[in-house]
């Protein structure tokens, strides 16, 4: 009863249980996504720490740590039937301190603050351009009138996809490739945090694994475990330059998938709204 009076229900908001039927208890199933999800802000504070302290490799495997437990939270809650209204207000809150904050400072203490004020400036166009990403996907999952086949893209970059494309040039730097005088590279660095910010608030259709629906031949299926493993092996032996291909094959799917949406959208018109004879 003491810790009642200290501290709210964890869970005001489960939509499968009326307010006056819950239980005093909850399963233990609620909690493990929102654990998930702290750990993951756990992670990307400590890459910014890890910055600030000059162990930026240690402060990239943070924050892409962090992307990882987010594409794990999701999935783990719809797994153990744990989702509720809290943690996925919980989510988003992690979202614009790992892959808004965390990205921005980590790359301001590597390169940015080597531009000044104009570096501090493209990290907080970043940020505000992370942050309206967020906003607009809350917003739209509340749209009943949302045709179905959009769960297979997200509007504009998704926040973690954004993050591992703002660290892109640490990954070069690291890699051993520089532009020489620190200035540039900050320069440049700037005007790439910002173009990323810009994907993110935009609204240009991207890849989202939620609802692809991808189906492949059963042929293909030993190839494809293969290419994974070849992937894996590459990224344990050259994590940098596989992050940095990464990220430009990344770079390259947003046409195709531009692409496909608009296709698909044609269609739906199609459908919609016939051709008189």
């Amino acid at each position: 009863m003491a810790l009642e009076k200290l501290f709210p229900p964890f869970d005001p908001g489960s939509p499968d249980e009326p307010e006056g039927q819950r239980s005093r208890r909850i399963p233990f199933r609620r909690i493990v996504p929102n654990l998930i999800t702290i750990l993951a802000i756990c992670a990307g504070m400590t890459g910014i720490r890890l910055a600030f302290e000059g162990r930026f490799e240690l402060a990239i495997a943070m924050v892409l740590g962090a992307a990882l437990l987010d594409g794990i939270d999701g999935r783990v809650a719809r797994l153990l039937k744990g989702q509720s209204r809290f943690g996925a207000e919980m989510d988003s809150l992690a979202d614009i301190v790992n892959f808004g904050l965390a990205p921005a400072l980590v790359l301001y203490a590597y390169v940015l603050k080597e531009a000044g004020a104009f570096g501090w400036t493209a990290a907080l166009l970043y940020v505000s351009g992370c942050a309206l990403r967020l906003a607009r996907f809350n917003t739209m999952l509340d749209d009943p009138h949302r045709p179905k086949w959009h769960g297979a893209f997200f509007v504009g970059v998704p926040a973690p996809a954004g993050a591992a494309l703002a660290l892109l040039p640490m990954y070069v730097s690291l890699i051993g490739i520089d532009a020489g005088l620190p200035q540039v590279t900050a320069g440049f660095t700037a005007f790439y945090l910002v173009f990323v910010g810009l994907l993110m608030a935009s609204r240009i259709p991207t890849w989202s694994g939620k609802g692809a629906g991808i189906r492949v031949p059963r042929s293909y299926a030993i190839p494809i475990m293969l290419l994974v493993v070849l992937y894996v092996a590459t990224l344990v032996s050259f994590f940098w330059a596989t992050l940095t291909v990464t990220a430009l094959a990344y770079y390259l799917s947003i046409p195709f998938s531009w692409r496909e949406f608009e296709r698909r959208t044609q269609r739906e018109n199609r459908l919609t709204f016939p051709k008189a004879d």
